[in-house]
């Protein structure tokens, strides 16, 4: 067991910052270092945001997304194409795909997939609010962003089944190649998929 090398506060912040994803207790210590050095233009800013924030984040009832009202800022936006709802499965698929602009629609968060192994049903899901939104009436298309995992395309036919009904064109994410990818260097099953989904020129 490494010794302390700070007070109790500043090893608690390290520890903190080590249950970040992505940060293990070498990157925590870096930032944390980092924090310290910077502690008038970017920690206290940081603690107030923090502070701010805090006891305000809600969960929208609409779509599942993360804000601090409710119906969120994607909802109430009435620039967004109301007829198309892209399902993802958590709010961080959600923000990749509002960072990428990539479509200007409304979303639903499901709060996961299907995955029987881990015990995640139907039930689980939040798969009645879209049901619910679907039936409501006034939308084109449901487009499924879901990943290329087996448990994403299980969830994805499980959600096709259950809108076929609707009325409402179900589309999915184009599997296959990256921009910028080299074919030397894909897996076998995203060469397969991007065959399958090969189109005319």
């Amino acid at each position: 067991m490494s010794r302390a090398v700070a007070g109790p506060e500043i090893e608690r912040l390290i520890q903190l910052l080590g249950r970040m994803p992505g940060l293990g207790p070498r990157s925590a210590r870096r930032a944390t270092l980092h924090l310290i050095k910077k502690r008038e233009t970017l920690m206290a800013p940081l603690a107030l945001a923090l502070q701010d924030v805090l006891g305000k984040i809600v969960e929208c009832q609409v779509c599942g997304n993360v804000d601090v009202r409710d119906p969120c800022t994607v909802c109430t936006d009435i620039h967004r194409e109301a007829g198309v709802i892209v399902v993802v499965a958590e709010v961080a698929d959600l923000w990749a795909l509002e960072r990428a602009n990539a479509i200007n629609a409304k979303y639903h968060v499901l709060g996961g997939v299907l995955s029987p192994l881990d015990g995640v049903g139907p039930d689980d899901l939040n798969l009645g609010k879209l049901v619910a939104r679907v039936q409501a009436g006034g939308l084109d298309e449901v487009i499924l962003a879901l990943g290329a995992t087996v448990d994403a395309q299980t969830t994805a036919h499980y959600i096709t089944d259950l809108l076929r009904d609707s009325g409402v064109k179900v589309t999915r994410l184009a599997h296959g190649v990256p921009v910028g990818g080299e074919l030397d260097h894909l897996d076998e099953g995203t060469l397969s998929a991007a065959i399958r989904a090969r189109t005319t020129l």
